[in-house]
């Protein structure tokens, strides 16, 4: 599989990450990876920047790689699949970056045969600290699903899911970064409230973030547990927390997370429609 040739279409936020991972994976070499952008410019600074092949044309993408990500808006993805359908070949993988955009539809468009695999990333892959979903279709070979999910290893944490689970999470790993953004601001908000620098409080508080989701991640625990350690009885702590519970904390974030899975599956039928 290390002579599979990759390319990448689509060079904004998460393709360059998708593309910067691939690199730093160690399994394909700059020089095997072809990119194209709609924007010339912006392929020509990918290739100068990260030293790959650059394609003049969309279609060049299908002439050497064989593993192809797709990482164009979803508003995008209809045009570009009828675009590149007539280029597809058997032993052609797809892989659709697209939310919202199933593994139906898409081979609606390009044919019942292709192979597609859809990811979710989210926006902490651009520092290889993120989480991505992966979901193959029915004619995905195992080692190229293999192949893909050491790919994304680079960036983060990888995990399966059956395709029917995608949109949740959607709501979860991939909306979530934005709520958890907004929870530090928050904590970075109540430090500067009661005294501290803005600097310093926001310091604090993403780096408390940062290393309670680590705990949970390495120690293996519910985080219930690693919260009861912290919580003394009458101190400081459960105070903070039963303020946060008066306001229904934990409800309002399973709420959150309800309605963007909500939506992402409203979107998905919005395309299809």
């Amino acid at each position: 599989m290390n002579s599979y040739k990759v390319g990448v279409i689509g060079c904004g936020v998460m393709g360059t990450a998708l593309l910067s991972g691939i690199i730093h994976s160690n399994l394909v070499h700059p020089t095997d990876i072809m990119v194209w952008d709609v924007l010339s410019q912006k392929t020509e600074d990918i290739k100068k920047q990260y030293k790959v092949v650059a394609a003049s044309q969309m279609k060049d993408m299908f002439d050497l790689p064989r593993m192809i990500f797709l990482a164009v808006k979803p508003a995008d993805m209809p045009q570009v699949l009828d675009h590149i359908r007539d280029f597809l070949k058997d032993d052609h993988l797809i892989i659709s970056v697209a939310a919202g955009i199933s593994i139906d539809q898409i081979i609606k468009v390009v044919g019942t045969d292709q192979k597609v695999i859809r990811l979710m990333p989210n926006t902490p892959c651009l520092i290889s600290m993120g989480m991505t979903v992966v979901s193959p279709g029915n004619n995905v070979a195992e080692n190229e699903l293999s192949f893909v999910m050491k790919l994304m290893e680079a960036l983060g944490k990888v995990v399966i899911l059956e395709e029917k689970l995608m949109d949740a999470a959607t709501g979860l790993s991939g909306s979530g970064p934005a709520y958890v953004f907004m929870f530090v601001e928050a904590l970075a908000d109540g430090g500067v409230k009661m005294g501290l620098p803005r600097d310093k409080a926001l310091l604090l508080a993403a780096q408390t973030v940062s290393g309670a989701a680590e705990m949970v991640i390495q120690s293996g625990e519910h985080p219930s547990t690693l919260k009861d350690r912290v919580a003394s009885p009458g101190g400081t702590t459960i105070e903070g927390i039963y303020a946060l519970e008066k306001k229904s904390f934990r409800g309002t974030i399973m709420k959150a997370v309800e309605a963007a899975v909500k939506r992402a599956g409203e979107l998905g039928k919005e395309r299809e429609g």
